[in-house]
Order: structure tokens, then sequence, then C-alpha cells
């Protein structure tokens, strides 16, 4: 039997760069309400605009998500143990998902678990899209254990925003 390596993915929204020409953004946006209308895969255009998107060049000034993410992953990171981890981005950022899959794959994870900061039901990427992208990846790596840790227990939730309350009352 083969050992289990976990992994562990923490999926961030995405934000878009200080600089990125917003018509680019416009335009995705626009392709992907489009396809989504009509149930169709995505266009050359929409996934070149896409990748255009994610891949701008970024630092800590032109988009400061991504530094605040990237410090909480830290955070995660440090406090989960021997785990391969990785970050991936909903929208406008890379990673994705995809990729970070993949990417841990690579390093030998066989047990995935992907959780998001995104705490609170209601949302379509952490309800949909996050679910929906981890069922084609399961048909595409059916050895692989992935999970997602979502939803959150929102008492939870409400008692971390009640100590943040407290800190600042």
């Amino acid at each position: 039997m083969a050992a289990v390596v976990r992994g562990v993915i923490l999926v961030g929204h995405g934000g878009i760069p200080n600089g990125c020409p917003q018509e680019l953004v416009t335009k995705l946006k626009r392709l992907e309400a489009q396809r989504r209308a009509a149930k169709m895969p995505p266009s050359p255009e929409e996934i070149e605009l896409d990748r255009k998107i994610r891949q701008w060049p970024r630092t800590q000034e032109t988009d400061p998500y991504q530094s605040g993410l990237e410090s909480v992953a830290a955070q995660l990171r440090a406090n989960l143990g021997e785990v391969l981890f990785a970050v991936a981005y909903n929208e406008f950022c890379a990673p994705t998902l995809e990729d970070s899959v993949k990417e841990l794959i690579k390093k030998g994870a066989t047990q995935i678990t992907v959780t998001t900061t995104m705490f609170t039901p209601g949302g379509s990427h952490s309800e949909v899209e996050i679910p929906e992208i981890l069922e084609r990846l399961r048909k595409q790596y059916p050895d692989i254990v992935l999970r997602y840790a979502w939803p959150f227990d929102l008492l939870m939730v409400a008692k971390l925003l009640r100590e943040q309350v407290a800190r600042f009352s």
C-alpha cells in the first residue's frame, strides 16, 4: 500500500491588480456571462483574456489582496505540520485551483484538502464553482482523494468575528 501524502490548498477570491486595463476585465466578464448563458465551454478568446489577467505583473502595492492571502497562507502553512501546501485563486490571479492540484500531485500528494477564505454561504465561488472544479478534477485524477473543507461552521465564524470586535472595542 502506498504511503499517504497529504496536501492542502487555500483558495482565495483573487483581485484585479492596479494597472491592468479595465477593458480587459470588462471583456472577460462579458464573455464569461455569454458562455454561462449558452452553457458552452470557454472560447479561446476567453481563455486567453483570463490567462492574461491572471498573469498580470503583481506586487504588494499593485495587488494588496494577493499579498494578504499569501500572509494568511504563510500562517496556515506554519500550523499544519508536514503537508504539501499551495495557494489558488478563483479568478483574476494565478495559480488556478486546477494548477495547484496538479502541482501538489506532481510533488506526490495522494490526499488533498481544499479550503477557502470565503466563509459565508451564498457565494457562487465557494458553493458552486469550487465544488464543480473539484468534481472535474476527481474524474481527471481518480486515484487522488480530493476533499473540500466547506461549509464553515457559522458559530465558529461568529466567534472569530466576536473576538475581532472585542479587540477593537
